[in-house]
């Protein structure tokens, strides 16, 4: 089995200068498709579930489901990752179901809707990070809060996301905090706040430096060179999703996503780990809308699965090859978790927290 850590993935991501998207699941047909992508382009992965989607699919079908596509494709290094996680029980009882990595959200209160205060976001990120390492498992931790500068407000996601208005200190990271942040904590990865938000509407208009702050990325990676920055919210709504969408009866407004030229920018300054779920979404609805339009006999779950898994497919496929993921997979020879959790209790994955004065 080709089970990784994010730790190690990111680590070799940062060594060769590529990114990797981490997309979203809630079912098998979602997973055989991103697989199937991975193998056509020798790409790693990373596979993330939501609380929502374990609470959706199931935790032991999520488990034997990514178990068995190990043993489909046992030479594509597949990440497991808890995708914001609310409290310590939640990213506990995603590594006992096999997760090799967890993100423990802090930046929201464990209602997964109230900021958090910077204490707060600190102390209890530093303690899954401590507990998680114990076993050699992975930490994304975050600081900021995901949501538009456009409008001001959070955007909930799964049940994940602020509620209300939200200051323009708390939708920017700051970069001096962010030093300090990964220093006491020791994540493995820092997601920041930049404003990118979850869903298909984050932008009114083709974003600039006003609504999408990439700049600060590049500040962080200055303050934090040996860090592995993530994005979250980072879908490019493509128009051509939406079209396909709207012209099988669909009535999605003109919206702007994350466009792919600036992921591709913040992978030069540091952005590891890329999380992308309204795409796929998005490329799998539209096929949906398309079979029960041209066939509105159609019946068969089948004849609507396979052209969206299909659309999918492709979707990752390109998001390996524009991010530089693809054919690293079969560079890595992957570290087992018991390892991982040797080296952290000896202290040898702690450089990557120098900052560029130290270095």
């Amino acid at each position: 089995m080709a089970r990784i850590t994010l730790r190690q993935l990111l680590d070799h991501a940062a060594e060769h200068g590529y990114g990797v998207p981490a997309f979203n699941i809630n079912n098998m047909e979602q997973g055989l498709a991103i697989m199937e992508a991975a193998r056509a382009c020798d790409a790693p992965v990373i596979i993330q579930a939501s609380r929502g989607a374990r609470s959706y699919a199931n935790d032991i079908m999520l488990a034997k489901m990514m178990e068995a596509l190990t043993e489909i494709h046992p030479a594509i290094p597949l990440c497991i990752h808890q995708d914001h996680g609310n409290n310590e029980a939640t990213c506990l009882s995603a590594i006992r179901n096999g997760f090799t990595s967890v993100m423990m959200d802090g930046s929201l209160m464990a209602d997964a809707k109230t900021p958090a205060s910077y204490e707060y976001n600190v102390a209890i990120t530093e303690r899954v990070g401590r507990m998680a390492h114990w076993v050699g498992a992975s930490v994304e931790g975050e600081l900021g809060v995901l949501g538009s500068l456009e409008t001001g407000q959070g955007e909930a996601e799964d049940g994940h996301g602020a509620e209300g208005a939200l200051s323009h200190d708390q939708l920017l990271t700051d970069p001096d905090q962010a030093v300090d942040f990964v220093t006491a904590t020791r994540v493995d990865a820092l997601a920041i706040a930049c404003g990118t938000s979850h869903g298909a509407y984050k932008f009114s208009r083709k974003p600039d430096g006003g609504i999408l702050a990439m700049q600060l990325i590049e500040a962080i990676h200055e303050k934090l060179p040996n860090t592995h920055l993530v994005m979250h919210g980072s879908s490019s709504v493509p128009q051509e999703l939406q079209d396909i969408i709207n012209n099988y009866g669909g009535e999605m407004p003109q919206t702007f996503g994350v466009p792919v030229e600036e992921i591709e920018r913040g992978i030069r300054y540091g952005v590891r780990k890329v999380n992308i779920d309204t795409d796929c979404r998005m490329a799998m609805a539209g096929q949906f809308r398309r079979v029960a339009t041209e066939d509105p006999r159609e019946f068969d779950p089948r004849k609507f699965l396979k052209p969206a898994m299909d659309a999918l497919r492709d979707l990752c496929r390109d998001r390996f090859e524009r991010f530089g993921t693809a054919g690293h997979a079969s560079k890595i020879r992957v570290i087992a978790m018991d390892e991982m959790a040797k080296r952290y209790a000896a202290g040898k994955l702690d450089p990557h927290i120098a900052t560029a004065k130290a270095a």
